[in-house]
């Protein structure tokens, strides 16, 4: 039988998780799922069979390059890696110019870039979906790998208690915004200073998000459900790095911590890990990490997200 197919997902870009309804979200979900039965199960169409999508970075990149690429193949489809140094995006070529170039040659742009407002440009000027995998403001592909993770691991997300320790970056405004379309409570603990973005914040409470900040990590993570970190120096900001390894002293998560946890808690991560800063070693490698569970599931989720805007478009479109 053939995945749920979401009504006003098909030829949408996907920029953000504020973007969508909780029905799109939970239905982004629940494909997701049925992709990932499908394929173990052998049941393997080529839904997106004669689909291109463009793959365009200007950042490093190993889950996201690797998993939106074997998602067109396992579709179907085929994918073109672009990166700066290939087609220098903004500076060879106008993201305009760019955006005009490929959408007459690929059925989807997905990008992975410094800026939002450099997606934002591509999805303004290409009349096809384009894809945000991963910006400076939000990094919407990660958190619904992270969510399809919690889903398969505790059923119902509404009520879940969620952690989020370290910098209010884009992960954590990503998981703001699915806390507004899931019912997850979600805690953001983290230094003075390096609170998430108080627009995203005020957005994602009019919306409906249970979201708290505060400074005491320890206090926290008690009865979590899930435990996240993420990276204190994201890329781009490796000139902070001494600063904000002392404003993130006291951060760094042990296997200590997860004693804290409710008794069904795990410990997550969306990787890199920068171990000895946000979390040790032997925290991602512990018996309560999902953390290769969430990398695993980033294959699905690009899976249900191409699948669920490109497979409407015709071939010959």
């Amino acid at each position: 039988m053939e995945p749920l197919r979401v009504k006003g997902l098909e030829g949408r870009d996907l920029l953000s998780l504020a973007d969508l309804s909780a029905q799109e979200f939970e239905g982004l979900l629940t494909s997701a799922i049925q992709l990932k039965q499908d394929w173990a199960a052998g049941r393997r169409p080529a839904y997106l069979q004669q689909r291109s999508l463009a793959l365009v970075f200007e950042k490093q990149s190993l889950r996201t390059r690797t998993t939106f690429d074997i998602a067109m193949y396992q579709l179907g489809g085929h994918a073109v890696l672009l990166d700066q140094q290939q087609i220098g995006l903004g500076e060879r070529e106008t993201v305009r110019d760019i955006a005009s170039n490929l959408e007459r040659w690929v059925d989807g742009i997905m990008a992975r870039t410094n800026l939002h407002a450099t997606v934002t440009e591509l999805a303004r000027h290409a009349q096809v979906p384009v894809i945000n995998g991963l910006s400076d403001q939000v990094h919407p592909t990660q958190v619904v790998a992270d969510y399809i993770t919690l889903k398969q691991r505790f059923g119902a997300l509404d009520g879940l208690k969620l952690t989020f320790v370290g910098d209010g970056n884009n992960v954590c405004h990503s998981h703001i915004n699915a806390a507004a379309l899931s019912g997850v409570k979600l805690t953001v603990a983290c230094p003075e200073g390096y609170e998430p973005d108080p627009q995203v914040l005020a957005a994602a409470r009019t919306r409906g998000a249970d979201v708290e900040v505060v400074h005491d990590p320890r206090a926290a993570v008690e009865g979590a459900d899930a435990l996240y970190t993420d990276v204190w120096v994201s890329m781009g900001m490796e000139e902070e790095t001494a600063a904000r390894r002392a404003a993130f002293a006291g951060y760094t998560i042990t296997p200590e911590w997860f004693e804290s946890l409710s008794p069904r808690g795990v410990f997550m991560h969306d990787l890199p890990a920068h171990y000895g800063e946000e979390c040790t070693e032997e925290a991602v490698h512990h018996g309560r990490s999902v953390v290769f569970d969430q990398a695993e599931n980033r294959l699905h989720a690009h899976k249900a997200i191409l699948y669920q805007l490109l497979s409407h478009r015709s071939a010959d479109a």
